[in-house]
């Protein structure tokens, strides 16, 4: 069940009425519904894989509980070693078990020697990446008597499965959303609205500016077909937009959705392409995970606190591991280095730590310093995305040789000035409304009434325009 699909706009409606006006208004009551929704949901993409959440969320919910009764230290490790071993051992069967299978094999084949090779025929479970996190983090944060076990196995598997960020996050953590779970929810009218108006701005985002942006990135990344180098480049930018505003604008119809039923998701992005160097634009891209990596690899690794070797180590680590996490592809290992080699010059010059706070705080004028930089840090990610986004290493290749040749200056063949003109918009906005969680949270607020509404409209009328008759699949999906 797509979030832009004619099921959903059906589905959340009769949810939201039934959990304020319909079951009765107790916590017990309200998450019941909610899990029983949550699990009707995941099962409208294949019933099949219900099983494997629901197999995953009873084993790190009774781990959670015999790691912090056990008497002594190994019984605490073998359960934390059973939940870790399991969890990454289904993702690894549904992930990345051909991947292996299919390196072997060509590794083989480099030395000359052919070997019979077998893959399994199975379909990845949508979301598996994700809920495997949230239990991954509650029962290590259990181990580290961060949390203590959730008795309840209705708020525990809500937690895990709580619809609008199970496919594709955030990555919630227990210490966050449990103690939410557990009170009781009252209505919050202004709560609702600004879920809604958060949820208008991801639908833009999702259906105006990522699908129309895949039409053309789909063309120009056919491997069947060679480019010129300002064509791929036109591609890798417009990708850039696509992927952000796809998993962005999910991630906020996914935490507006939350807020409807009263419920704070935590933020998972915040304006990455405004970021002056890598550093900065990973503590703004995928927050959720970019902190999962932080506290339970990159810390217990050691961080950066045993010299400089350990720490450029950790950082190759933790970037390969989240190349690797998002998918069973020598590209995405690849970007993910890549983005290790971007960093590692603030790690080393101690400069990743100088920008905290958003671009320009105090005002709306920028220096021409931070401009310099803000677009030195975007084109290094466009050219990242392209390894991202590319079909193998060769295509990723051929696609970085002609944009660094002399057919990059040549005109392009594809110059979309209609999606020039909506990302433009979009920058502008999220501009002017970059000291909020999203960028329409406060726009117009203070002005006038007609204005505002004006504006919603103008968004609705966009996306109404633009909506595709068959809704396209969010990116994060396949991850």
């Amino acid at each position: 069940m797509l979030f832009n699909s004619i099921a959903f706009i059906i589905f959340l409606p009769l949810v939201f009425l039934l959990h304020w006006f319909i079951v009765k208004k107790t916590k017990a009551s309200q998450n019941i519904l909610l899990l029983i929704a949550s699990y009707f949901f995941y099962a409208s993409w294949d019933w099949r894989f219900l099983f494997l959440l629901l197999f995953s969320t009873g084993l790190d919910y009774f781990s959670g509980i015999q790691i912090h009764d056990a008497t002594n230290i190994s019984k605490k490790k073998f359960w934390l070693c059973l939940s870790i071993i399991a969890n990454l051992g289904f993702l690894g069967i549904f992930k990345y078990f051909n991947f292996f299978v299919h390196s072997f094999h060509q590794l083989l084949s480099n030395f000359g020697l052919e070997t019979n090779t077998w893959s399994l025929n199975i379909i990845l479970p949508i979301g598996i990446s994700f809920y495997t996190f949230h239990g991954l983090s509650y029962v290590l944060d259990i181990y580290y008597s961060k949390i203590k076990p959730e008795k309840s196995g209705v708020d525990y598997a809500l937690f895990v499965s709580f619809f609008p960020l199970l496919v594709a996050g955030p990555i919630e953590r227990a210490t966050h959303l449990l103690p939410q779970l557990k009170q009781k929810r009252i209505f919050n009218y202004e709560k609702t609205v600004t879920g809604l108006r958060q949820m208008l701005w991801g639908f833009f985002k999702k259906i105006v500016i990522a699908d129309l942006c895949a039409n053309y990135v789909n063309l120009i990344f056919d491997s069947s077909v060679q480019h010129t180098g300002s064509t791929y480049f036109i591609g890798a930018f417009l990708f850039a937009f696509q992927i952000y505003c796809d998993f962005s604008g999910y991630s906020d119809i996914a935490i507006g959705t939350a807020k409807l039923f009263g419920i704070d998701l935590l933020r998972n992005f915040s304006y990455p392409y405004f970021s002056r160097n890598i550093a900065e634009f990973w503590r703004r891209w995928h927050i959720s995970l970019s902190s999962w990596f932080r506290d339970y690899l990159y810390i217990p690794l050691g961080g950066s606190r045993n010299g400089p070797t350990k720490t450029i180590r950790n950082i190759f680590i933790i970037f390969i591991v989240c190349g690797f996490w998002h998918g069973a592809n020598w590209t995405f290992i690849a970007w993910g280095f890549l983005n290790a080699l971007y960093i590692l010059p603030s790690v080393i010059l101690k400069t990743n730590r100088n920008y905290l706070n958003i671009v320009a705080t105090e005002s709306r004028r920028v220096t021409l310093k931070e401009i310099s930089s803000i677009i030195i840090t975007f084109l290094l990610t466009v050219l990242a995305w392209i390894f991202f986004r590319a079909e193998n290493i060769h295509q990723a290749l051929a696609i970085f040789s002609k944009i660094f040749s002399s057919s990059l200056f040549s005109f392009p063949l594809y110059l979309p000035k209609t999606i020039l003109i909506l990302i433009i918009f979009l920058i502008y906005v999220e501009w002017i409304g970059r000291k909020q969680d999203f960028a329409i949270e406060k726009l117009f607020l203070t002005q006038s009434k007609y204005l505002r509404i004006s504006f919603y409209y103008s968004l609705i009328f966009l996306i109404l325009f633009f909506l595709q008759s068959e809704p396209k699949e969010f990116i994060y999906f396949q991850f």
